[in-house]
């Protein structure tokens, strides 16, 4: 199969959009696997949404190398191209003097040949120099093509691209004008998630025509002539789903949460549980051992959450009867009492207040300070999570509000979590944390979930 990294000069650079269209285009010609460095949900969703697949994140500062191959070779089980979305710049990271966390070491790692997205708005022989800089940086990272960005009139463009292929001997293989139809509708934790925005006709034909225009401006041909070759090697075996299965495991799923890493149904799968996706917004809880409440965005479907009293009461009855829980971020706020959105947010005149779950005694209050960060810290053993070291991250825009009262399964020593270093709030056994684990780097955790649901249908 064919293998390539898109890598950017810079945030900012287009690389989301390009590396979108990109996949759109390969895909009317080839079964297309898409991968996203770095610790991110909305990027994916897009990725998964115009091929078909389920876009796939490697991170080197919450995975080690052989998970970031076990996930790469299990996603790339029957794909005939494999294109991977950089993060930031390509060199940015977790650490000032090393490649932990980013883009180049994920190249390195997977030995992949990388096209570069220079924004080159404003510059044309200089462009040269930052792609001349970027392949001396880090030899061993393989920067094999050139695509710029914003370019603005036909001198402009004809200068940079001479530039680029005299000074650093590697081919520009598209110049993009400055355009507004190149960015995607964007929120106040970044883009909006592909599988909300999908159900409006704007949104579909402003991703269309991003597509159109990189179609008109990028050599898909030449695009795969730099691509790398290579035959992935088989999935690894805790990513292979489990021939018996013998629980059941709700997971919501619907416009309000869908912030999930894919691996999460494989882990599942392999744990012998069956998935069964419910609807917090719109449908009635359904049957199960153990229920999973992925981050998203609640608080912008606060009034219809709200209204769907019967299942607040029911995940509330859950929880009281001892059916384990875990929340991640969105599914944390859900289940507090209430989220409350503070006068001005989203332009709103007055505040408002949406009664929710009350597992939780307190509230979440939005806007509070936004939360980027990677997460460290270790579990309690008496927790539905087990007793473990993990990675993680964390990013929202909220703060919950609980009493003093609370337990807290987690303590960090990286990152912040609901109160300081202390996150993942306990209440029977439900679990609610502002901590994001990744499926496959926590996996022992989410065997101890599983675990605990055996555990509760036996005492029932």
């Amino acid at each position: 199969m064919k293998t390539l990294l898109i890598a950017g000069d810079r945030s900012g650079s287009g690389k989301t959009s390009i590396t979108l269209a990109l996949a759109a285009l390969l895909r009317k010609r080839f079964s297309v696997q898409t991968f996203k460095v770095g610790m991110d949900y909305i990027d994916p969703s897009y990725l998964t949404g115009v091929t078909g697949r389920p876009c796939r994140n490697l991170d080197g500062y919450v995975m080690t190398a052989d998970e970031i191959r076990g996930i790469y070779n299990h996603g790339c089980q029957g794909a005939e191209v494999a294109l991977v979305e950089g993060v930031r710049g390509l060199y940015e990271g977790a650490e000032a003097l090393s490649n932990k966390g980013s883009t180049a070491e994920v190249a390195r790692l997977l030995d992949l040949n990388v096209v570069l997205v220079i924004n080159a708005r404003s510059i044309t022989r200089s462009a040269a120099a930052i792609v001349k800089g970027f392949m001396a940086f880090d030899p061993e990272v393989k920067i094999c093509g050139v695509i710029l960005n914003n370019v603005m009139g036909e001198r402009h463009k004809e200068k940079a691209i001479t530039a680029v292929e005299h000074y650093c001997g590697v081919p520009v293989i598209g110049a993009i004008p400055r355009l507004e139809e190149m960015h995607l509708a964007m929120r106040h934790l970044g883009l909006v998630p592909f599988r909300e925005g999908e159900e409006g006709s704007e949104f579909r034909d402003r991703i269309q025509a991003i597509t159109d225009l990189i179609g008109q401006y990028v050599s898909v041909d030449r695009l795969l002539e730099l691509a790398g070759d290579v035959t992935p090697a088989p999935s690894p075996e805790y990513l292979r789903p489990a021939v018996n299965r013998d629980l059941t495991i709700g997971v919501a799923y619907d416009e309000a949460f869908n912030f999930y890493y894919a691996e999460l149904f494989d882990i599942l799968a392999a744990g012998g549980a069956e998935v069964v996706r419910f609807s917090p917004v719109h449908d009635a809880l359904p049957r199960a051992d153990g229920y999973i409440f992925g981050g998203g965005y609640p608080e912008l479907f606060g009034a219809e959450l709200a209204a769907n009293t019967q299942m607040r009461e029911a995940v509330r009855a859950a929880a009281l009867a001892g059916t384990p829980i875990y929340a991640e971020c969105g599914g944390l706020m859900y289940l507090t009492e209430a989220i409350v959105l503070k006068q001005g947010w989203q332009q709103s005149t007055q505040e408002q207040t949406y009664r929710m779950c009350g597992v939780y005694a307190g509230r979440t209050v939005m806007p509070a300070a936004r939360v980027v960060t990677y997460i460290e810290g270790s579990s309690a053993a008496d927790s539905p999570m087990g007793a473990s070291r993990f990675r993680g991250h964390a990013f929202h825009y909220s703060d919950v509000d609980l009493t003093k009262e609370t337990r807290y399964a987690y303590t960090l020593t990286r990152g912040v979590g609901i109160t300081g270093d202390a996150d993942g709030a306990l209440f029977n056994n439900t679990l609610g944390a502002y901590c994001h684990l990744h499926p496959v780097s926590s996996r022992e955790m989410f065997a101890a979930f599983l675990h605990a649901c055996r555990s509760g249908r036996t005492e029932a």
